[in-house]
């Protein structure tokens, strides 16, 4: 039932159980369920989660019940609530589970330790795993299967998407994780005077960026595409530029080049760690970053962190990613801090 991200990070995890024997049943909201239904071996326990997470009383008592009565009708090896809010767990109470697994601060074997990939860590979770020395990172779970592309074969040079809207749920809007939407049309300025292509991507409450680009010749798909859809977007693209979102994750599961624009949040938590992505997080030497704490933010006004990383940084790094790209020689993901020395340095490569 948690954010995009969540779901995609805990689909490595998810596949190496079901990869040992076990039929995975995933409960997940509405919105979510056009993406796992990309994953043939999940069987989905459906839920109106703006029901329970936003509606009245009766709504949440309706919806609660009706997840119960699907719930307990058999008997299940694990129950995993991927949560630290202990009211999700009342989500599960009539689970008839041999093994039950809740996050937890206060235990090491069960609390995703910060600075560590979540992809990783809800992997060592679910399966129980010693926390030991793992010489490399979990790459995303790409779906198996995924709806053509709605925009045209490509005709410009180069294709890049940007995702200037995001950064939201059902309980906030968390404007601290964007890049300034100034930024995104000075990079779409650039990107249209080389003639490359530009993707408005986005959900349906995103729809507010669209005014920030009517002077710049674009390709619209902002809440106009289903998730599903918005993954062979991505597939149809060089590359993808986004800030710690969704659509990120999204990203992380096609086969385009990712640029990820950080500052408040640890990229290392949250950057898909596969070939020919890479991390770009700003305010280097800020004694407040990171300040998310994985509910709220430190109060901010200046969005330094994320003025760091400037357009022309992004474009050094789209240039080289997509000559990568175009030679068949995808690099290593990597994390550069910004602002370097030079602009272009101080990369912590994996």
């Amino acid at each position: 039932m948690g954010a995009i991200g969540d779901v995609i990070m805990t689909l490595p995890g998810a596949r190496r159980l079901y990869e040992q024997g076990f039929e995975i049943h995933w409960v997940c909201g509405r919105e979510l369920q056009p993406l796992l239904e990309c994953y043939p071996w999940i069987a989905l326990l459906t839920v109106d989660d703006r029901a329970i997470l936003k509606g009245t009383v009766f709504e949440q008592l309706r919806a609660i019940a009706d997840l119960w009565s699907r719930l307990a009708l058999r008997k299940w090896d694990i129950c995993a609530t991927l949560y630290y809010d202990v009211r999700y767990r009342f989500l599960t109470l009539p689970v008839r589970a041999r093994h039950k697994i809740a996050l937890s601060r206060r235990l090491r074997k069960t609390n995703v330790l910060g600075g560590r990939s979540y992809a990783d860590e809800f992997t060592r979770i679910l399966l129980g795993t010693e926390d030991a020395y793992r010489p490399r990172s979990i790459e995303p779970f790409a779906p198996s299967k995924l709806p053509a592309s709605p925009l045209p074969i490509k005709s410009a040079e180069r294709r890049i998407a940007i995702v200037p809207g995001g950064a939201a749920n059902f309980h906030s809007q968390q404007t601290l994780r964007r890049w300034p939407i100034e930024l995104y049309v000075s990079l779409a300025l650039a990107l249209r005077k080389r003639n490359w292509e530009v993707v408005l991507l986005g959900g349906p409450d995103d729809v507010w960026v669209r005014p920030y680009f009517d002077q710049i010749q674009v390709s619209d798909c902002v809440g106009t595409i289903s998730i599903p859809e918005a993954i062979s977007v991505c597939n149809s693209c060089d590359a993808v530029v986004s800030h710690d979102s969704g659509p990120l994750h999204l990203a992380g599961l096609s086969n385009a080049s990712v640029v990820g624009i950080f500052g408040p949040t640890n990229p290392a938590s949250f950057l898909p760690r596969r070939p020919g992505v890479v991390g770009l997080w700003g305010g280097h030497g800020y004694a407040c970053r990171p300040c998310y704490n994985g509910r709220t933010f430190a109060p901010c006004v200046s969005a330094g962190c994320m003025r760091d990383v400037t357009p022309e940084l992004v474009m050094h790094h789209l240039l080289r990613l997509t000559d990568a790209k175009s030679r068949q020689m995808l690099e290593p993901w990597e994390l550069i801090f910004a602002p370097a020395t030079n602009g272009l340095s101080n990369a912590a490569q994996i």
